[in-house]
């Protein structure tokens, strides 16, 4: 039986309103807070942190403009910038996959009040799978998504420069030379410390769906060319819904986190993988002690954290969690769990 992880307590944000769910919470954090925003329905909502994942303050209704793609890896994404907060998610008319385009609003009095959205995606409705990524870095956000503007799913993104107010016109970041990428995958995207964006993606390339990484050294407007992570591969003809994550480490290499087949696997880029542990949908931050991953095994969540050996046990009931490090503090976790949002402090809080 693995250990129990019993640093700090978790912090439980339950909805007010019965019959409604929490869903898919994401993580952002700078100097002055930890960031959440999740899904609950057709809503977008926003939570914060101001003592270092203590507390969170009572959750903030961003935005309700239709149908919201929401569960398996979709909902909102959260991301902060010197001068704003923002946060994206794919809202359509129909819904279930019929049409949906990837929205941002922006708030620049702390997640007080929001702004109305912007659409991010230059045709409409290509992005109508519902999965997409978005990270900042300094004055930058970039957004991708898997895209379905022509036939066949490619890996696009825009960036902007004014804290979500404006997007740029959209660029391809991928087209597989099969003619698909992994359908049902999210995409992982990252702006490391010299403003490079790194999406990482599930590749569909000659029968099998591994993951690939890609960078920008000019702000979004090129991707070099793509790089398969790890030496094995996962011959598959289906769609594993599991993207994974990507964390910058403290020598300033890009670490990546991903499932194949049962596994999870550890790989700072251009090396080979190790192998974490069985189970799936896993992230990953790096605080001042070194790398902190976190996965779904069974009906449960382990975690992988600096000083221990093994993995260790997180929660016996949860699912899709996401951690992120606080610039000098700590880190945190955040997951679902009926209905609820659940957090909880995995590192120092010195």
């Amino acid at each position: 039986m693995l250990p129990l992880l019993t640093v700090f307590l978790a912090v439980e944000i339950a909805p007010d309103v019965a019959g409604v769910d929490f869903k898919q919470p994401q993580l952002a954090a700078d100097t002055k807070m930890v960031a959440m925003t999740f899904g609950a329905g057709r809503a977008v909502y926003f939570s914060a942190s101001h003592d270092r994942g203590r507390t969170f303050s009572k959750p903030v209704k961003v935005a309700e403009e239709g149908p919201l793609a929401l569960g398996r890896h979709r909902g909102p994404r959260i991301a902060i910038t010197p001068g704003a907060i923002v946060i994206s998610a794919v809202v359509g008319q129909r819904g279930g996959g019929a049409d949906g385009d990837l929205r941002a609003w922006r708030s620049t009095d702390g997640g007080s009040t929001w702004s109305s959205g912007v659409t991010v995606n230059d045709v409409p409705a290509a992005a109508r799978e519902g999965l997409h990524a978005m990270a900042a870095g300094g004055g930058l956000v970039f957004a991708t998504w898997l895209d379905l503007r022509t036939k066949g799913t490619r890996l696009y993104g825009a960036h902007s420069r004014d804290g979500g107010a404006t997007w740029s016109k959209n660029v391809l970041v991928y087209e597989s030379p099969d003619g698909r990428i992994c359908e049902c995958c999210h995409p992982s995207a990252m702006v490391d410390s010299k403003g490079a964006i790194w999406a990482m993606w599930r590749n569909a390339l000659g029968g099998s769906r591994d993951m690939y990484l890609a960078r920008s050294t000019d702000g979004g407007h090129r991707f070099s060319a793509a790089e398969k992570l790890g030496a094995g591969t996962w011959p598959l003809n289906a769609c594993p819904m599991d993207g994974g994550g990507l964390a910058l480490a403290s020598d300033g290499k890009v670490v990546t986190v991903w499932r194949r087949a049962n596994k999870v696997y550890l790989a700072p880029a251009g090396t080979r993988e190790t192998v974490l542990d069985e189970g799936k949908d896993p992230a990953v931050a790096f605080g001042r002690e070194g790398a902190y991953v976190v996965w779904s095994h069974g009906p449960g969540l382990r975690a992988r954290v600096p000083g221990k050996s093994e993995p260790v046990a997180l929660a016996d009931e949860g699912g899709y969690a996401q951690v992120v490090a606080a610039p000098d503090g700590p880190v945190l976790a955040a997951w679902e769990s009926r209905g609820r949002i659940v957090t909880r402090v995995l590192g120092s809080m010195e």
